[in-house]
C-alpha cells in the first residue's frame, strides 16, 4: 500500500486496520504498565536509595514532564515525516531507556533514565492514536479507540498486581527489565506487519523555535510547582505563564506553526481538550497517593496494595470498549459528562479515608473512578479526533496526549505542593504518618472540587461532533 493512497482516499485498506490496531495496542501496554507498577514500587525504591518523599514523587513526575514536553513537537514531526517512523523510533528508545533504568545506580540516575522513557513515551502516545484514526473510518473509529484505550486499562490492571508481585519477589528493577523483550517484540511485529506510511503534512516546515519555547515553558511551570510554596516556585510559575503567552503570540504569527491555534475555534475540539486536562489533573494522583496510603498507613506489602489498586483499571478495561462503541452513536457531551460525574463521586468518597477505613470503602471508590474513566475517555478522545481534518491528526493526537500528560503532571504537582507544606523534604517515617494522611485528604478534597467543575466544562462542548473544516488554517 503506497502512502499517497492514504492521502487520496482518506482511509487505509481494510487489510491494514487489524495490524495497525494490534501494533498500536501492544505499544499502548508499555507506558501505562510502567507507570502503575512503578507507583507500587516507590517505597521499595525509596528504601534502596534512601530517597525522601519529594525525590520519590519525581520518579513518576520526570516521565510525565518529559513526555508532555515532546508530545506536540513529535506530533507535528509525525505529520510531516511519517507517523510510523516516529512510532518505531519511540519504541526503540523506550526499550533502551528501560534497560538503563533497570541498571540505575542511584535515584538521580533513575530520574534521568525516566526522562528518556518519557521522551519515548511521548513519541508512542502521539503516533499510536493517530495511526488508528488514519486507518479507521469515522463510523468504526470509536470502537477502535475504545479497544485501544481498554488495553491501556488492562495494562493498568496488570501493573499493580504483576508490579507488586515482581517487586516483592524479584525486586523493583525487574519491572524495567521486563519491558525490554516486550519492546523488541513490538518492533518486530511493526516492521513485519505495519506497511506504508502516514504523513499528511509532508513537505511542510517544522517550527523548531516554537518547539523550544513550548518545551521550555512546560519545564519552567513544573519546576515552579515543585518549589512551591517558596518564592522561587512563585517566580518560576509566573515566568512560565508569561512564556505561555509569548508562545501563543509567536504561534499566531508563524508561517508553519507547531500548534495551529485556529483548531481551538472548533468548540468541540477546545472544550473536549479542556475537559481531558481537568479529568487527568483531578484523578491521576490517586494511584500514587493510595499506594503510599496502603503501604505506609495500612501496612500492606507491595503485592497486597497492588491487588487493591487493580480494582479501578479492571473496571476501566471492561467498560472502555463499551463506551467506545456507544460514542459512535451517542454524543460525547452526554457520555463524557456522565463519566466525569462518576469520577467526582469516587474522589469524594476518598476524602473520608482514615487509618481505620475498611478496604471495601476504598474499593468502592475505585469502582466509581474506574467507571468514570471508562465513560469519559473513549468518547472524549473520539470527539477530539473526529473534529479535525486529516492533516491535523498528528497534532490532534498530540493534544490528546498533552492534555493527559499535562493533567497528570499537574496532578503530581499538586501532590508535590501539598507534601512540601505538610511533610517537608524528609523521609516518610511512622511519626510522619499523620502528616501524610492529612496531605492525602487535602489532595483528594481539591481534586473532588476540580472534577466537579469538569462536569460543566464537558457539558459546554455542545452536541456537534462532526468534523469542522478550518478555513484559512495553515
Amino acid at each position: 500500500m503506497e502512502p499517497n493512497r492514504l492521502d487520496r482516499q482518506g482511509r487505509a485498506d481494510l487489510s491494514m486496520r487489524a495490524p495497525a490496531l494490534i501494533v498500536a495496542t501492544l505499544a499502548n501496554f508499555l507506558t501505562p504498565f510502567m507507570g502503575s507498577s512503578v507507583n507500587i514500587a516507590l517505597p521499595a525504591i525509596g528504601a534502596e536509595f534512601g530517597a525522601d518523599a519529594i525525590v520519590l514523587s519525581w520518579i513518576p513526575t520526570a516521565f510525565l514532564l518529559a513526555a508532555a514536553m515532546v508530545a506536540i513537537p513529535f506530533g507535528r514531526i509525525a505529520d510531516i515525516h511519517g507517523m510510523k517512523r516516529v512510532f518505531l523510533y519511540g519504541v526503540l528508545l523506550f526499550t533502551a531507556s528501560s534497560l538503563l533504568s533497570a541498571l540505575a545506580p542511584a535515584a538521580s540516575w533513575l530520574i534521568v533514565f525516566r526522562v528518556l522513557q518519557g521522551i519515548a513515551g511521548g513519541m508512542i502516545f502521539v503516533t499510536g492514536l493517530a495511526i488508528i484514526t488514519s486507518v479507521f473510518p469515522p463510523y468504526e473509529r470509536g470502537r477502535a479507540i475504545g479497544i485501544n484505550i481498554g488495553t491501556v486499562y488492562i495494562s493498568l490492571s496488570l501493573g499493580p498486581v504483576l508490579g507488586g508481585t515482581m517487586t516483592h519477589y524479584l525486586g523493583w528493577r525487574s519491572l524495567f527489565f521486563a519491558m525490554v523483550p516486550l519492546g523488541v517484540t513490538i518492533l518486530a511485529v511493526a516492521g513485519w506487519r505495519l506497511k506504508g506510511e502516514w504523513a499528511a503534512s509532508r513537505g511542510e516546515a517544522f517550527d523548531w523555535r516554537g518547539s523550544l519555547i513550548y518545551s521550555t515553558v512546560l519545564l519552567t511551570l513544573m519546576s515552579g510547582f515543585s518549589r512551591l510554596p517558596g518564592p522561587a516556585g512563585i517566580v518560576l510559575i509566573l515566568l512560565g505563564l508569561a512564556g505561555f503567552a509569548g508562545f501563543i503570540w509567536f504561534e499566531l504569527r508563524a508561517e508553519s506553526p507547531l500548534l495551529n491555534l485556529r483548531l481551538f475555534r472548533n468548540r468541540t475540539f477546545a472544550f473536549s481538550n479542556l475537559a481531558a486536562l481537568i479529568n487527568y489533573s483531578a484523578n491521576f494522583a490517586v494511584g500514587f497517593l493510595l499506594s503510599l496510603y496502603l503501604q505506609y498507613i495500612k501496612g500492606f506489602d507491595a503485592q497486597s496494595a497492588g491487588l487493591v489498586l487493580v480494582v479501578q483499571p479492571v473496571v476501566q478495561a471492561f467498560f472502555a470498549p463499551v463506551a467506545g462503541r456507544l460514542s459512535d452513536r451517542i454524543q460525547a457531551q452526554r457520555l463524557s459528562s456522565f463519566g466525569m460525574a462518576l469520577c467526582t463521586a469516587g474522589l469524594f468518597i476518598l476524602t473520608f479515608i482514615t487509618a481505620q477505613t475498611g478496604i471495601a470503602m476504598v474499593g468502592g471508590a475505585l469502582v466509581f473512578l474506574g467507571l468514570g474513566f471508562a465513560f469519559f475517555s473513549p468518547p472524549n478522545t473520539n470527539a477530539i479526533m473526529g473534529s479535525v481534518e486529516r492533516r491535523f491528526y498528528g497534532v490532534a493526537s498530540a493534544m490528546v496526549s498533552t492534555m493527559r500528560l499535562v493533567g497528570q503532571m499537574l496532578s503530581m504537582g499538586l501532590a508535590l505542593v501539598v507534601f512540601a507544606l505538610f511533610i517537608g523534604n524528609v523521609r516518610i517515617t511512622p511519626e510522619r504518618y499523620p502528616a501524610l494522611l492529612a496531605s492525602i485528604h487535602t489532595v483528594f478534597l481539591v481534586c473532588t472540587g476540580l472534577c466537579f467543575l469538569g462536569i460543566f466544562i464537558s457539558l459546554a462542548r455542545g452536541k456537534n461532533q462532526k468534523t469542522e473544516t478550518l478555513k484559512g488554517s495553515s
